[in-house]
């Protein structure tokens, strides 16, 4: 069953039968027994609620939503995507640890593992994800993840899922993915990943009004996480407000609808910007290096994915043609992406920031490239004649 029939199928009933869940405003829970109280510091009881630090009825709806999304046992949310992948890299590494991650990742993961968590004695060894011989050669006794993203930001890498399940596997790892680029697009669960985790601020809640986050996993690990004990996210207490997370539980109802809009649209833009001349980096794209290893993952009714990136060549020009986009009504100058509208930035100078312009230059990240989050506009060819124009301005064809 592809995950938008499933959570089609998941039906939530109101307190008096309303078609929308009832909104569980309460930060605490009453009891009726002291023995049910303490039961519930020791473990988790279906159906039963503390705290909403620990687990809240509105909240967990959307939770489970988004485990059958991600095709898991269970899923967790939090405050944020930061939150998810700090909680989910934390409950599982200690001091001395070791984590192998892509090099091309989202800048404020970057600046987590590279200069955060050294603090706490974890070490990471940034390599190129799409090289698994590279991938092995980085793993030592301490390694206990190896981390990528389905799509890396901003490059749009597609990761080889299936090799790297089999090398976690081969070498006794956990492989977490971050799959915020590519909801219903790509499903890792089914390829051997054993932690997913989601920025759901992005295309998931879809309308750049909040922030979430989620971790997908088995019910063991999820409970690890809420452990009252030693639960990293129990413990550092990164929670979604109940209200937010019923708001993003309706918003993911539509994904399905939106992702295809999104990726027909990319699709569109990315084939126009190429014909051009321009260096466009889109999975959609036959001459993307992974292509195929994209079709061979996708769930191929939900498209290539709503996000395209071009080089402008310098940052100077990126600016010049962004703000240009912005004044001539393509969308707007700002970070993020999975919003209705188109948006566009610099990721160099932007959401890759963290990462050092000789490391930029080393992956390829080159300083003038123009990451868009191309948006759901009904008449793509109206849009497409705003980018052309815009490019022509500035001098770029």
């Amino acid at each position: 069953m592809d995950p938008a029939t499933k959570i089609q199928d998941y039906w939530v009933f109101g307190e008096y039968g309303g078609v929308n869940p009832s909104i569980e405003d309460a930060s605490t829970f009453t009891f009726l027994s002291a023995e049910k109280m303490q039961e519930l510091f020791q473990h988790e009881v279906e159906g039963c609620y503390l705290y909403s630090r620990h687990l809240n009825p509105t909240v967990h709806y959307l939770a489970q939503a988004l485990a059958l999304l991600e095709a898991t046992e269970c899923a967790h949310i939090t405050a944020s995507g930061m939150a998810a992948i700090s909680c989910a890299i934390l409950e599982i590494c200690n001091c001395g640890d070791n984590i192998v991650s892509s090099r091309t990742i989202y800048g404020g993961t970057y600046a987590l593992f590279k200069n955060f968590l050294p603090r706490l004695g974890i070490e990471t060894t940034f390599v190129d994800i799409t090289d698994l011989d590279a991938v092995k050669k980085s793993i030592s006794t301490k390694t206990k993840i190896i981390y990528t993203e389905s799509l890396s930001n901003p490059l749009l890498e597609v990761a080889d899922i299936p090799n790297l399940s089999q090398i976690a596997r081969e070498y006794g790892l956990l492989l977490v993915v971050d799959n915020t680029f590519s909801p219903m697009i790509i499903t890792p669960a089914k390829y051997g990943a054993d932690i997913i985790v989601h920025s759901l601020t992005k295309f998931i809640n879809g309308a750049s009004d909040c922030i979430a986050g989620g971790i997908c996993g088995t019910r063991e690990f999820i409970a690890s996480l809420k452990d009252v004990h030693n639960g990293s996210a129990m413990l550092l207490g990164p929670t979604l407000d109940s209200i937010r997370a019923a708001s993003i539980f309706k918003n993911l109802h539509t994904l399905h609808i939106r992702i295809k809009q999104h990726s027909k649209n990319a699709q569109f833009i990315a084939e126009k910007l190429q014909e051009l001349g321009l260096r466009v980096f889109y999975p959609g794209l036959p001459d993307h290096p992974q292509h195929k290893l994209m079709k061979e993952l996708m769930n191929e009714e939900f498209g290539f994915g709503g996000m395209v990136t071009f080089d402008c060549g310098t940052p100077e020009k990126a600016n010049e043609l962004m703000l240009k986009m912005q004044e001539n009504k393509v969308g707007y100058f700002a970070v993020s992406l999975g919003f209705y509208k188109t948006l566009f930035s610099a990721p160099g100078l932007s959401t890759s920031s963290e990462i050092p312009p000789e490391e930029q230059q080393r992956i390829g990240l080159s300083p003038g490239l123009v990451r868009m989050s191309v948006g759901l506009d009904n008449d793509i060819e109206v849009a497409w004649e705003r980018i052309n124009k815009s490019l022509r301005e500035v001098g770029l064809v």
